[in-house]
């Protein structure tokens, strides 16, 4: 027997694992409602007006044009390595002002494709040159540092390998610099492959409502925001007073982010700027993204929290970074929630608690309403019809469970101080599979993911045996996310279907046919 004050005295040992199961259920709601309920006030500060438009321009706000370093960081990218530099080297401003750097790391053909290329480009006047490290230090981080040192520009555009942009991505970032307090302005992302499969479309709408709703709320409510790695135009100065690329964490974009914000540097969010890029068409590829994410931005929130919060920022700035630094808490949070959806039930059950039958579906209701008033806003952004919109909303609720359970070691990992290694996100360029993704061995989280599936088919038998009907949403919500990511019902495309779709994705974004050798 154990002795629980406030249940009457001494409690067999079921009576106490059901209570324990009940707090453990209650505090674990008590902790992820707050992040549903943060997202609809990000909604809210997304619909204040916008600065009006920054019309496009040749220069940042001067009388002649100014000069730009184009930094493209690739590691082991054959797949996509030509068409990004055909699309930077494509970029419209005067050539005498344009610096193209290809900041290569690779140990694979790589290498040799990107030299060829940026010859081909110098034969027609654009300065691109190939940067190859034959050690990787620092990683993304140290890359980015590296070219730095011999960069040209006062401004610095930085492309991921699966990005594509327009060409006139430069003509309408640069006015945003006219104002000499803006270090960053960031550009959204665009989808070249989002109707490959549900994982590509549930991908395709988390990353809408990132940037239509989550960084304009954040934007537009004077809080700030991250620079995405990607597809965001720097000013050269923020980037050294800020102290420059640091690799200490897996996310140096959100590292130097708060560093610039913090030492007084605006950042502007242009979503009326898309970028197209590639999404992870496998479970495997989303997880080495997700992981180094959810790593990285413990580690950040480590590095830089206790500085902010000492700092004289408003309260409110203070919360919101608060919030966004340790968003990834959810993960774990969201696993331990579907491991206590059955328990918890139970216990109520043993402890008279059956009046409250109900609680599961309204705290159900209350946990995915503002998932989907959220997700669904981002998809009218898009201009999505409603039956697709329903389906992508579906698809982004179960691939948020999902991740949960695999996400979660990283999470822990990063709030233990231990650290991954850095592992860039494997891009297909058009390919059926990434041959560095088809180098590694198999899908590492897919056995957990199983067995958190299979866990959650065996409570969904235990919830109907026992009448436990409005635990059944969360099983079934769970059990589809992981399921899904464990079985890899991702259905691709053909091969050549694929690369054609994104092919003509490219040719029309960029609106040239590539160069020849």
């Amino acid at each position: 027997m154990i002795d629980l004050p406030g249940f009457g005295g001494a409690l067999g040992l079921t009576e106490a694992l059901s209570v324990a199961a009940v707090s453990l259920y209650a505090l674990v709601l008590a902790l992820l409602l707050p992040f549903a309920g943060h997202r609809l006030s990000l909604l809210l500060l997304s619909r204040r007006r916008a600065p009006s438009t920054y019309a496009p321009t040749a220069g940042g706000g001067g009388t002649s044009p100014p000069r730009v370093t184009v930094q493209l960081p690739v590691f082991n990218e054959k797949h996509v390595v030509e068409r990004l530099i055909d699309a930077a080297c494509r970029l419209s401003h005067p050539r005498t002002h344009l610096q193209i750097q290809v900041l290569d790391d690779s140990t694979d053909e790589t290498t040799a494709l990107a030299v060829r290329r940026a010859r081909a480009w110098r034969r027609r006047g654009v300065d691109v040159t190939v940067l190859h490290r034959a050690e990787r230090t620092g990683y993304k981080a140290g890359a980015l540092a590296a070219g730095l040192e011999s960069a040209k520009g006062e401004y610095v555009l930085i492309l991921d390998a699966d990005f594509v942009p327009g060409p006139d991505l430069l003509r309408r970032l640069l006015p945003t610099m006219a104002d000499p307090r803006v270090g960053m302005v960031q550009a959204r992302w665009d989808h070249l492959n989002e109707d490959e499969s549900w994982l590509t479309r549930a991908q395709a709408l988390l990353l809408d409502g990132h940037f239509f709703l989550e960084q304009r709320g954040r934007y537009l409510g004077g809080r700030f925001f991250n620079f995405n790695g990607t597809a965001g135009l720097w000013r050269r100065e923020a980037l050294v007073d800020a102290g420059g690329w640091q690799s200490d964490t897996l996310t140096e974009d959100l590292d130097i982010s708060y560093r610039a914000q913090m030492a007084g540097w605006r950042f502007v969010l242009r979503d009326d700027v898309g970028v197209p890029a590639e999404l992870p068409n496998s479970p495997a590829s989303l997880l080495v993204q997700q992981r180094r994410w959810s790593q990285g931005g413990v580690q950040t929130a480590r590095k830089v929290l206790p500085r902010l919060l000492r700092a004289p920022f408003r309260p409110a700035l203070k919360f919101e970074a608060f919030v966004h630094l340790c968003g990834h808490l959810a993960h774990p949070l969201t696993f331990a929630l579907s491991l206590l959806i059955v328990p918890s039930a139970l216990g109520r059950r043993v402890l008279g608690m059956d009046g409250l039958w109900w609680l599961d579906l309204a705290l159900f209701l209350a946990a995915t309403a503002p998932f989907i008033v959220f997700y669904s806003a981002a998809a009218r952004r898009r201009g999505r019809t409603a039956g697709r919109t329903a389906r992508g909303v579906a698809g982004t609720l179960a691939l948020g469970a999902g991740l949960s359970v695999l996400l979660s070691r990283a999470v822990l990992r990063g709030l233990w101080r231990l650290r991954d290694p850095f592992e860039r996100t494997p891009k297909a360029g058009g390919a059926r599979r990434s041959s560095y993704e088809a180098s590694r061995s198999g899908f590492p989280g897919r056995g957990l993911a199983l067995g958190a599936g299979v866990f959650m088919l065996m409570s969904g038998v235990v919830a109907v045996a026992g009448g436990q009907w409005g635990s059944l949403p969360f099983v079934a919500l769970f059990a589809a996310g992981y399921l899904s990511l464990a079985l890899g019902t991702t259905v691709h495309r053909s091969m050549s279907q694929t690369g054609s779709h994104i092919a003509a994705r490219v040719q029309a974004g960029c609106g040239q046919t590539p160069v020849a050798s």
